[in-house]
Parts: C-alpha cells; structure tokens; sequence
C-alpha cells in the first residue's frame, strides 16, 4: 500500500482569504448599530435597550444553533455548511436595508442575520484543520480573529461617519451589498480540502462528531478553558454592545465611541498578528492565554474611570490588544487538549458558551447607574477577568498530537 503523502498547498491561503472575508462581513452587520445607539433608538421611536437586541440577538440565536452547526460541519464539511450561512447571510442583509424605518422588519431581518453567524463562526478552526499544517494553525486561526475584528471596527468607526451623510436605512443596505458579495466570493473560490492533507498522518485523523463531544467533555481542562471563554466573549460583547452607552456620561459623542471601539479591535488586530506566531514557534498555548487576561484588566480599568480622550483611548487599545489576541490561542488550546475530537466541536463548544454570555451584556444593563454610568458592570468585569487568571493557572499545555512514522527509505541500488 502507498504511504500517504501530504503537502502544503498555495491555495490555502485564496480559502483563508475568502472566508475571512465573510466574517469581517457578518461582524459588521452584529456592531453596527453600537456605536449609534442613541441616534437609532431616535430614528426608529425605540429604547437604547432595543437598539441594544440587535446585537444581543446575535448571540441568542447562537445558543441553540451551535451544536447543530458543529455536527454539520463536521459531518458534510465546512463549505457546504458555511454557504448555507453565507446565502442567510446576502439575503438578510440586503432585507435589513429594505426594511426602511420599520423596527420590527429590522428587527426580523436581524435575527436572520444573527442565524446566518453561527454557520461562519464555528468554522474558525475547521478551515485551517483541513489546509494548514500543525506548525501554522493558530496563526491561520489568528488571521480568522483578526478578520473579525477588523469587520467590528469598520462597523464602529464608518458607521457614525455615514449617517452624517446617508440614512441609517441607506447604511445598512451598504452593508447588505458587501454582505451579498463577499457570499458570492466564498461560494465560487472556497475548496473543501485539498488533494493531499497538509500534514503527517494522526495530525489530522478526528473522532466522529458525537464521540468527539463524549471525549471532549471529559477533558477537564477544555471545561476550565470554556469558563474562560465565556468571561472572555461576556466582557468583550458587552463593552462594543455598550460602549456609545458606557461613554455618553462623560461627555464623549457617538464619533468617540466609534473610535474607541475601533481602537480597542485595532489593539486586538495588532494582539492577533503579533502572538499566535510566538504562540506556534513556542508551542506554548497556556502562559499567553494567562498573559493575555491578566494584562487585560488595567485597560478594563482604564476604561471604567478614564476622562480624558487619550487615556480612553489608550486603555481600549491595551483592552483588546491582550483580551483579544488570547482567543485564537485559546481556540487552537482547545483542539489540541480534545484531540481527537473534531475541531468544529471543540470550537462550536467554545462559540456556544461565548455567546451564552449575552446574559453578562444584559446584566451590564441593567447595572447601570441613574445617571447612566457602566462603572458597576465594568468593576463587576475587572474582577471576573481576575477570576478567569485563577482558572488559566490551573489549566495545562497540551501534549504534543503523536504522527505517524515516516516510511522508510530504501538505499538507491547501485
């Protein structure tokens, strides 16, 4: 029987490319109404906490959506399932623009973007599994995240540009428009895998779906790592759900709160570039995921009390430059410590209990003071970030996934 070749192929990175750019899309259109909470809730005759379902339903659609998701990704694989999501994804954000000054449309057409996400996002590690080798995942992961960032960004920093000059109606069929085109672009360049797998044997060999689940819920550091997750994802959907909220008491504008929020995920881009690489060389997955939240809380902290626009500014950076650049380790952490379970599991998993923090986002809400401060909530966040370096400390680095042995090579006959 011929040994199995494997090799690394350039089109590895056309996939990458392709399918970062459908997440840079669908975090667009969840942040997007953020930073322009008051002017909204003013345009469509509603609450700032209605404004505030829009992104919430993002994450309460995920809850029962994402094991579902998993096991189809992981049993038809990730490019028939994610254009499902992709098409969800064109359709409703086309319909969101058309729904004009209607809330209820809106409201609708939100939730059906808040389905198409789960289908995108619990792909994150499969893709890499299936064209990178082990050496380059959690950079490919990386490179996922920071995709994602960049998308919330723009959502924060174009949309208080744009409606100075277009309607909030007019902004979001935009965004249907590059939503709509970068489906397109997934569904004509995306490949399943390539012809040879792109590493040795036993790297890329996974368990079935639900035998994977069984395993990985018996790994007890996976279950300190999804507590993690969950703090994690709740203090960082909380501060970009919030945050033209968590800053209007001091006297900043919903231009300010783009920025912020733009500067914070410009930090977590910077964070997403620079570590997994030192990640993967290392092969240390543990002390950056520690380092990470521990150097998180003094940008937390700083965005609680900060008056001043620079040290706002600055301690969003710090915020999302350490929270942010955590999460593809984190995620690569827990394939490797669930091995040989599948990763769209493992990752489907730690989406699933992201999003579950939505609960964290409402409690920020309702935590506020009477005059509108976030400072409750954002102390509350500060101490649970202590608490998850508690957890992190108690986890351990995963060992090295056993190859296969190379086939022998015979002596050339003379």
């Amino acid at each position: 029987m011929a040994e199995k070749t494997y090799r690394l192929y350039p089109y590895r990175w056309v996939v990458l490319a392709v399918f970062m750019f459908i997440n840079l899309t669908i975090q667009i259109l969840w942040i997007s109404f953020a930073p322009i909470t008051g002017p909204a809730a003013q345009f469509y005759g509603v609450t700032d906490l209605q404004i505030g379902y829009f992104a919430m339903s993002f994450m309460l659609a995920f809850i029962p959506l994402s094991i579902p998701v998993s096991w189809a990704i992981d049993t038809y694989g990730f490019r028939p399932t994610v254009s499902l999501g992709v098409i969800l994804m064109g359709v409703f954000g086309i319909l969101r623009g058309l729904a004009g000054a209607n809330y209820t449309l809106v409201l609708l057409a939100t939730i059906g973007l808040a389905v198409s996400q789960p289908f995108l996002l619990n792909a994150w590690t499969k893709v890499p599994a299936q064209w990178f080798s082990i050496e380059e995942r959690a950079t490919a992961v990386g490179m996922v995240t920071l995709s994602n960032l960049v998308g919330t960004a723009l959502g924060m920093v174009l949309t208080p540009a744009l409606i100075e000059s277009m309607s909030i109606p007019n902004v979001q069929l935009l965004y249907g428009a590059i939503a709509a085109l970068s489906a397109l672009l997934f569904l004509v360049f995306a490949r399943e895998k390539p012809a040879t797998p792109p590493c040795p044997q036993g790297q890329e060999v996974r368990a079935l779906m639900l035998d994977g689940l069984k395993h990985a819920l018996k790994v007890r550091d996976f279950w300190l790592y999804l507590v993690v997750s969950f703090i994690g994802m709740g203090i960082f959907n909380g501060v970009t759900t919030w945050v033209e909220n968590i800053v209007r008491p001091r006297g900043f504008t919903p231009a300010d709160a783009g920025t912020l929020g733009a500067l914070m995920l410009v930090g977590g881009v910077v964070g997403a570039v620079l570590i997994p690489p030192i990640s993967d060389r290392m092969h240390r997955r543990k002390r950056f995921i520690l380092l990470g939240f521990v150097l998180a809380v003094p940008g937390l902290l700083g965005l609680t009390y900060a008056t001043s626009a620079w040290l706002l500014f600055a301690s969003a950076f710090a915020l999302g430059f350490f929270l942010v650049s955590a999460s593809p380790i984190g995620m690569q952490y827990a394939a490797e410590i669930t091995h040989p379970t599948p990763e769209g599991t493992s990752n489907g998993l730690i989406q699933l209990f992201g999003q579950a923090s939505v609960v964290f986002v409402y409690i920020m809400e309702a935590l506020k003071t009477p005059d509108g401060a976030f400072s409750p909530a954002l102390l509350l966040a500060a101490g649970l970030l202590a608490l998850s370096t508690l957890l992190i400390i108690q986890m351990k680095d995963p060992k090295p996934v056993p190859v296969a042995p190379p086939a022998p090579v015979k002596a050339p006959v003379a």
